[in-house]
């Protein structure tokens, strides 16, 4: 018996083989990357989940148009929200769009129209190319002092709404090349690593963000309004950039905090 089992082995692995070589040579040869996927739903709006209630259901419609909605700096419907002097983007849907609002990057990347809107005359920094991702800033070291923190692209400086406020934007050394440095700056960092983020309140595992950096999604959330679109609120009070003439009118405390805030 183990003699036919030994038999058995060679011939069924040759086959195997066999077949291995005729079924790959062409599906190699014809292999066809079909980009990205579509379906019915893309570019939709984004659907809520199943069996909400009528208070549920419009505390989604509610935060879906706040995160739609186009941010300036002084708001016309006053809700206080204005857009901050330093800036990754002027809307969250902007940079979540695919397959439909809440979702991630979409195709085409939204930040180089962005950079002039209602006038601004930003700089497009290299890393942001029409077709490529959309991308943030962070800096190894900010004057010879290890930093790591985003740093904003944008400035609202010569927008229409944006009065006598004058900032400038970061100067954006190009890449150069990433192995030997010529012509440009070379990454310090060779290799990746790293240990787990952790709670400086109860020591938990933190799980949300760019580095799983927030115990919450609403931490998260107040973090993403203060850093990508300037705007404070009660969970970060301050402004990026508190340059009285640049605060839009609205830059008075009231009940303690900024007045321009999430939600109410």
């Amino acid at each position: 018996m183990q003699l036919h089992i030994t038999a058995i082995y060679p011939t069924l692995a040759a086959l195997l083989i066999g077949l291995c070589v005729l079924g790959s040579a062409p599906s190699l040869a014809q292999a066809v990357d079909p980009g990205v996927r579509q379906a019915p739903a893309d570019n939709g709006p984004p659907p809520p989940l199943a069996g909400l209630t009528a208070d549920e259901l419009a505390f989604f419609q509610d935060g879906l148009a706040r995160f739609s909605s186009v941010k300036v700096v002084v708001s016309a419907t006053g809700d206080n929200s204005g857009l901050g002097p330093r800036f990754n983007s002027n809307q969250c849907s902007s940079c979540h769009l695919q397959p439909f609002i809440g979702g991630t990057s979409p195709p085409v990347n939204p930040l180089l129209a962005v950079a002039s809107a209602d006038g601004a005359t930003n700089t497009v920094p290299w890393f942001l190319t029409q077709n490529g991702p959309i991308r943030e800033a962070r800096f190894v070291a900010s004057n010879g002092v290890p930093d790591g923190g985003v740093h904003n692209v944008f400035v609202i400086t010569n927008r229409s709404d944006a009065g006598s406020c004058n900032r400038a934007q970061p100067d954006f050394a190009p890449a150069g090349n990433g192995l030997t440095g010529q012509g440009g700056n070379r990454h310090p960092n060779a290799h990746l690593g790293g240990n787990t983020n952790r709670s400086a309140n109860d020591g938990t595992i933190t799980r949300f963000g760019w580095k799983a950096q927030n115990k919450s999604l609403l931490l998260f959330a107040g973090e993403a309004y203060n850093v990508e679109m300037g705007i404070s609120n009660q969970l970060f009070p301050q402004e990026r950039d508190e340059t009285p003439s640049c605060q839009g009118g609205i830059g008075k405390h009231r009940g303690g905090y900024r007045r321009r805030r999430i939600g109410h």
